[in-house]
């Protein structure tokens, strides 16, 4: 999916990478950008991305989605990939990211869509996810994302639904004004 996420795109920009897990976007887009701030919440998780070779411009640390720790209008762009439909308050983790970004900021903010596990017949699987840490709080079609994101000051540039085991909604937005 970083594929989607063109050198050019983010050429020479600050970004806020939200809910990094192991570090895998971060690291890819390095060479493209000025600086990657790759945050998450769990520590576990962090020491896994910082085991791995990061290039000099990539900063691992832990950090609230709901609360992040960073000044005003810091990033040029934010990604956020396949994490607020897990999120509890994805209203939160959004005007979080809002106040961190520059004013017309970019946002990438790509997540599943429709047959999330909580809905499906895979229930048994859906309580080990849940088990592990994994719950899905928020479940919308493509449709119903984008209307998300609009809502919660951001005007969607592009958008396109990714067919694999989980649809996937890749979202590009900016913040508005």
């Amino acid at each position: 999916m970083y594929q989607l996420m063109s050198s050019s795109l983010l050429s020479a920009m600050d970004v806020l990478e939200v809910a990094t897990g192991t570090g895998l976007i971060a690291i890819n887009i390095a060479s493209g950008v000025r600086s990657v701030e790759a945050v998450d919440f769990s520590p576990k998780m962090v020491e896994v991305a910082r085991k791995k070779k990061a290039p000099g411009n990539v900063r691992f640390s832990i950090e609230d989605a709901t609360g992040l720790s960073f000044e005003d209008n810091t990033f040029d762009a934010v990604i956020i990939s396949n994490a607020l439909h897990i999120v509890p308050d994805p209203v939160k983790v959004l005007s979080n990211i809002s106040r961190v970004l520059k004013p017309k900021g970019l946002l990438i903010a790509p997540t599943y869509s429709q047959g999330h596990l909580r809905d499906s017949n895979w229930n048994l699987n859906a309580k080990i996810l849940k088990f592990i840490g994994f719950e899905t709080y928020s479940r919308w079609s493509p449709t119903e994302y984008v209307t998300f994101i609009e809502q919660n000051g951001f005007w969607v540039k592009r958008w396109q639904v990714l067919h694999a085991a989980f649809p996937l909604v890749y979202l590009e937005a900016h913040k508005s004004e």
